[in-house]
């Protein structure tokens, strides 16, 4: 006679604690798919640039003087020292190097080197930046390192429509039209899987989270947002806006449907992004695995561009969130020396509530196998 059991197995220990498997996951996760690395608006001008950890590699994004944004590998093409040092700055004319003075265009072709008249035969876009493929959505560049990367359509765009059921969901948002109100970064002690494995269940949220609770009671039975196909959880009756205290927020975001007011939807986009829609702001956040067991997480508070400019108290909005962030990168470095025990060789359980986690792990064993 077969027993089916109610628990389903995680993924080993070592998944979590082992750098040869860390190392693995860069190579075929963070530096194979769509990688989401700066906000549009943080590189507002000509000449601006961000520099952002994508697997092993560093990446610049840069605003063109067609104020088109484009991604390079930061990584000079004559001895291969690194370009940019700083994460963020705003260059002239050209991007330089501190050793030899090779100095890039915009758009990455070699503009300029000590002694290049006296070397005609150079191919200065062959000898340019190695470029990186870069799209927009959601008001934020998304960069991809494969030489052919997967569709965007079906990995990015694609997870918020099989969350949402309908990708016209978040475009009610317009993300991309919101202007950044809070950004706060957490250095996490804790493996990139951890957090994403957090994110996706509510099995913790009665035990950790009080003031969450206390906006979506919902969430207190232990299924969370994102156990339900096109579910948004409801805010609590009194409750009038998605701050710390349940106070008022600042009015629903203008074209959000009748049935998406009062409501939490939250999206996980593999391998590193979480978008949180509420009525009236959207907060995404966005990991940066660096080691085995260390994940920068920088967490962004979405407006509608009258409240930031109106200079409106943030303060109760962002808290709620800001706790929920603390709470939980809390409990996933109280995890994570437990990956390395032996109690934990073999991996825990998932309970019911918890089972589509078991999607991610098969997600991420077919990528490492892949």
């Amino acid at each position: 006679m077969t027993t089916t059991s109610s628990l389903i197995p995680t993924l080993p220990g070592r998944s979590y604690a082992d750098p040869d498997v860390f190392a693995d996951e860069q190579a075929k996760i963070f530096e194979s798919l769509w990688f989401c690395a700066v906000r549009g608006e943080d590189v507002p001008r000509p000449g601006a640039f961000r520099t952002v950890q994508v697997g092993r590699e560093s990446v610049i994004v840069v605003r063109g003087r067609d104020h088109r944004l484009r991604a390079f590998l930061n990584v000079c093409r004559h001895r291969g020292a690194r370009l940019c040092e700083e994460p963020a700055g705003e260059v002239r004319r050209t991007i330089r190097c501190a050793y030899h003075a090779w100095s890039y265009d915009l758009d990455g072709r070699l503009a300029a080197a000590p002694n290049l008249a006296k070397m005609p035969d150079i191919d200065r876009v062959a000898h340019g930046l190695i470029p990186v493929h870069l799209r927009e959505w959601l008001g934020y560049a998304w960069v991809c390192l494969a030489a052919e990367p997967p569709s965007f359509e079906e990995t990015v765009t694609g997870a918020a429509t099989e969350r949402l059921g309908d990708l016209a969901a978040i475009e009610r948002y317009h993300v991309e039209e919101l202007a950044l109100g809070r950004r706060i970064s957490y250095d996490v002690k804790a493996n990139w899987k951890l957090i994403v494995e957090n994110f996706m269940e509510c099995y913790h949220c009665a035990t950790i989270h009080p003031e969450l609770v206390a906006v979506l009671p919902e969430f207190a039975g232990g299924y969370a947002a994102q156990y339900y196909v096109g579910h948004g959880a409801e805010f609590a009756e009194r409750v009038e806006g998605f701050t710390v205290d349940g106070g008022p927020g600042f009015g629903k975001l203008p074209d959000l449907a009748r049935e998406q007011d009062r409501r939490y939807y939250a999206i996980t986009v593999k391998p590193q992004v979480f978008v949180n829609l509420v009525p009236d702001h959207v907060i995404v956040h966005r990991m940066f695995p660096l080691a085995v067991d260390r994940t920068l997480v920088e967490c962004d508070w979405l407006y509608h561009p009258d409240v930031v400019a109106s200079g409106a108290d943030l303060s109760r909005s962002v808290e709620l969130f800001h706790r929920v962030n603390e709470q939980d990168f809390d409990a996933c470095e109280r995890t994570q020396p437990g990956m390395s025990s032996r109690a934990y060789r073999e991996g825990g359980v998932l309970v019911p509530s918890e089972h589509h986690i078991a999607l991610f792990h098969q997600w991420v064993n077919q990528r490492l196998r892949g």
